[in-house]
């Protein structure tokens, strides 16, 4: 999965998904070059959550069925 900017550059590529107890690893490069590993917290994903309202949810979900 690539994360893009406005311009269209890339920004990051995440090429693993991994569970470390109760955080999530988000393993990949950025900008290209730099390793990263990233770590996702349950109150860091609740966060993320209600940032969603129902119009969003509904866009994110059809993204999935996209090309």
């Amino acid at each position: 999965m690539k994360l893009f900017s406005p311009d269209g550059s890339e920004l990051m590529k995440i090429e693993a998904l991994e569970r470390d107890g109760e955080l999530l690893l988000l393993k990949g490069t950025a900008f290209g070059a730099m390793p990263i590993t990233a770590q996702l917290r349950p109150q860091e994903m609740r966060g993320g959550f209600s940032l969603l309202n129902l119009k969003l949810l509904c866009f994110v979900i059809s993204m999935l069925f996209r090309r």
